[in-house]
């Protein structure tokens, strides 16, 4: 087992789930901090400043949602929510808000860790195939430094969570050809080809990208739909003739 150093939030109202947790994910390596409600969340994260939080959607004082709202408005640091809420609909808010990924309850606590190490794998990835891995990429108004994983538009630092960098990267990687939802949930999420999963993840971190970096997010000209297929990014070089 990798001797991980990376700390840990988790915070659940549940004494039962902190402590499981808490065991099972310092067993394995992780340096684990609890939180029994979003309020006492807060307080800990700017005091402890983890590398990850999981998050419990039902929460007194403050709910996960609050949560994610208040970490997103000043750190991009990786979020998994759990959640039991029956609702697909509630379980996209959360990515909508701004989290990475979700688990639902009840979880197995396996499927929970793979979860953990596939994002913060993926956040902490080196450059996709296909892309420098040193310099600047400009793509008419928009510039990707690679290296500082950071994103600019007309010269503006455009503020990416790590995942929304790593799914930005995997489609540019390969300009102009489509990608499945199930191919990008496996690239850049980690999910295995024969887990049956929900692909709207995916439909959210591409809306989400979107609103950041299209000038009209409904007519998008750099995200494209690929129709039957599912994304893909519009071709280099068109996008530097037209600029």
């Amino acid at each position: 087992m990798e001797n991980h150093k990376e700390k840990i939030l988790v915070v659940d109202d549940e004494a039962s789930i902190r402590r499981i947790l808490e065991t099972r994910l310092s067993m394995i390596g992780y340096d684990v901090v609890t939180a029994a409600d979003g309020e006492e969340a807060l307080g800990i994260f700017q005091e402890t400043t983890p590398d990850l939080v999981v998050l419990d959607v039902m929460m007194p004082k403050l709910d996960g949602y609050g949560v994610c709202q208040e970490l997103r408005k000043e750190t991009d640091v990786p979020i998994i929510m759990l959640t039991a809420l029956g609702d697909v609909a509630d379980r996209i808010t959360g990515l909508e808000l701004g989290a990475d990924d979700y688990v639902v309850k009840p979880f197995s606590p396996k499927e929970l860790e793979a979860r953990i190490r596939s994002v913060l794998r993926r956040v902490e990835k080196g450059s996709a195939a296909g892309i420098p891995s040193s310099g600047v990429m400009a793509i008419g108004s928009i510039k990707i430094d690679t290296n500082k994983r950071q994103v600019y538009k007309s010269d503006e630092r455009v503020r990416l969570t790590g995942m929304e960098f790593s799914l930005l990267e995997l489609l540019v990687s390969r300009s102009g050809e489509p990608f499945s939802r199930s191919e990008i949930l496996q690239e850049v999420w980690g999910y295995t080809p024969e887990r049956h999963v929900d692909t709207r993840v995916v439909d959210v971190h591409i809306s989400r990208l979107r609103a950041k970096l299209e000038d009209d997010p409904s007519n998008p000209e750099l995200i494209l739909t690929a129709r039957g297929t599912g994304y893909m990014f519009q071709r280099i070089m068109d996008v530097a003739e037209e600029g």
